[in-house]
């Protein structure tokens, strides 16, 4: 009996050894990782167990997970990762690391996600990664690996996702077939030579930036899915055929040109007579330069002083700026040289009082991040409303592009600020009553001054309208909230929900009326489950991707707009809420600069 107890007692001290053991392995892994590249930005307190410790995550008393990144790690990795012989998921991106890929890594047989972009490695992708059978997720983005890509990518039956570009990789790809493999890109590489069949399901934007050919791209032939040969006399004809086709289509373009001689542009000059009344106002909205009947003239407010007259605006040149929820946008450009926005409303169902009691609200509102409202009009057939003219045009359009011009390029400090400012415009808005609310948030409505200043614009409008068609609660438009079945009647929180999804439309560069996916997930949700998979990088736009040391920003701005468009109102924050957080995480990033 005595000896059965002690060898109880010495098998179980002998597994607490074993546990003891494995764990200080562990630790001695991540200190020789901290000695070798983390230097001050691994604020660890190695007096406590390495559980505990930031970007840590352990199970069983063995570490499974080891999360850094953006922390600014730099250097080369050492041979001591593959010490931590239970981690499943390995991200370090974003980070300043160089040199090769340590052949320990070998020996991380249990590890299923590995994310390494964002890096400056080097040399060939080793083929001990290709051993690994267990990886589900591979990212080795932006770095510098040369070499070819291993054809023991295969070994990898498990992986939905190779990401490989912005490389240095060269050859052919090799033949890929892995049953699994969902996300693939090798795009901006040095690679040449055909698409292997096995990936010509993914997208051309997966191979773009090198000399490839095959499905999806052009055939390798040149002649995509033709038939015989062409006979010279044939090709002759075919030329022959094009220059009198090119030559008689000058011709007809000569003549329209002539026959519309000097009508009118988009830009045109209105008079009161005719242009105006078609291209703004419905033909009898005013009579003798606007002394209609009653003598209505614009109604302006104190903040704002007359400038100028209905029939100012009557002689003023037009400019059709967009159609938006509400009503038409024209730019209005005054013989005095005074440039103004006059929406033209539609669908408006409130009567004069009740309008006017509404646009006194609408134009009591003053805060330096709102466009003001300076004037309105009000007749039987028409309601116009007059603001200041913002040159830098709609968030939206600098974001996308429009008509006229391409995205513009916004770096993380405009983008944050631009958050801020429209946070505290519609903060400001909900200090002024609870029953009062924006009601349509959106990109287009965030206007920017020409040093990217926001000013939320549109507000209190959506209790003017009826249940039209235009104000159908979709969730198509990829802003309204769950829970809204009458645009008229928009809470706060719905608001908040609205402007959640602005903040992950600035951080995903995604427009959301086109991001739906076809499994009909919208934009909050596809970020959700993308965050779930940490699978962030893929999140940001890669214009933001570009700047070093704001990742951790970035993922703070992220977490926030996930909590604003939760599914449930009492789950989301309120807006002075929202509007702390973000200027919090203003302050930080500002302390962030200085230190360094």
């Amino acid at each position: 009996m005595k000896r059965i107890i002690f060898s109880l007692f010495l098998w179980s001290s002998m597994l607490l050894v074993s546990v003891s053991s494995d764990l200080a392995s562990d630790r001695a892994a991540l200190v020789a990782l901290r000695s070798a590249v983390g230097g001050r930005s691994l604020l660890w307190n190695l007096s406590s167990g390495p559980c505990n410790w930031t970007g840590v995550n352990c199970f069983q008393n063995r570490v499974v997970e080891l999360r850094l990144p953006g922390m600014g790690l730099s250097g080369q990795l050492p041979n001591a990762i593959g010490n931590l012989t239970q981690l499943q998921t390995l991200s370090l991106r974003l980070n300043a690391l160089s040199g090769s890929i340590p052949s320990d890594f070998a020996k991380l047989s249990t590890l299923r996600n590995l994310y390494l972009q964002g890096n400056g490695f080097s040399g060939q992708i080793p083929d001990s990664l290709f051993t690994l059978q267990n990886l589900t997720r591979l990212n080795l983005a932006n770095n510098n690996f040369n070499g070819t890509i291993p054809a023991t990518v295969n070994n990898l039956t498990r992986l939905g996702t190779l990401y490989l570009e912005k490389n240095q990789l060269s050859g052919s790809i090799p033949d890929i077939d892995l049953p699994s493999l969902v996300q693939f890109n090798v795009s901006f590489n040095q690679l040449n030579g055909s698409i292997p069949k096995g990936l010509s399901g993914q997208p051309r934007t997966a191979f773009q930036g090198n000399s490839l050919c095959g499905k999806p791209l052009v055939s390798c032939d040149g002649i995509a899915n033709s038939g015989s040969k062409l006979s010279g006399g044939a090709i002759a004809g075919i030329a022959i055929g094009c220059v009198l086709a090119f030559v008689l289509i000058l011709v007809l373009l000569i003549c329209l040109c002539r026959r519309k001689g000097g009508k009118e542009t988009e830009t045109r000059d209105v008079g009161p007579s005719k242009q105006f009344e078609i291209e703004i106002l419905r033909d009898g909205v005013v009579k003798n330069d606007g002394q209609s009947k009653g003598n209505k003239n614009l109604v302006f407010f104190d903040k704002a002083p007359r400038a100028f007259y209905l029939h100012d605006l009557l002689q003023a040149s037009a400019e059709v700026l967009g159609k938006g929820t509400f009503g038409t946008a024209y730019k209005a450009t005054l013989d005095q040289g005074v440039v103004v926005v006059v929406k033209r409303l539609k669908d408006v169902t409130a009567s004069e009082k009740e309008f006017k009691a509404k646009m006194e609200v609408v134009g009591a509102m003053d805060h330096q991040n709102l466009v003001p409202l300076r004037a309105y009009y009000f007749s039987g057939d028409e309601k116009l409303l007059v603001y200041n003219y913002m040159p830098m045009g709609s968030l939206s359009a600098l974001l996308h592009g429009n008509g006229r011009a391409g995205r513009t390029r916004l770096n993380w400090d405009t983008r944050s600020n631009i958050a801020l400012g429209a946070a505290r415009g519609i903060a400001y808005l909900h200090s002024k009553g609870s029953r009062i609310s924006h009601g349509n948030i959106k990109s287009s409505n965030i206007l920017l001054t020409a040093s990217h200043e926001a000013r939320v614009s549109d507000f209190g409008l959506a209790q003017l309208s009826g249940p039209g068609p235009t104000l159908t609660p979709s969730r198509v438009d990829g802003y309204r909230a769950p829970e809204v079945t009458d645009a008229r009647q928009i809470s706060q929180k719905a608001d908040v929900y609205s402007f959640g999804v602005l903040l992950l439309e600035l951080l995903t560069g995604k427009a959301p009326a086109h991001a739906l996916t076809n499994d009909g997930v919208d934009l909050p949700r596809w970020v959700q489950s993308v965050v779930e998979e940490e699978w962030r990088a893929e999140v940001f736009d890669l214009e933001l991707l570009r700047y070093e040391n704001v990742e951790e920003d970035m993922v703070q701005l992220l977490q926030l707009a996930i909590n604003c468009t939760a599914q449930y109102p009492d789950k989301r924050p309120a807006m002075d809420q929202v509007m702390s957080q973000i200027e919090d995480l203003s302050s930080s990033s500002n302390q962030r600069k200085t230190d360094t």
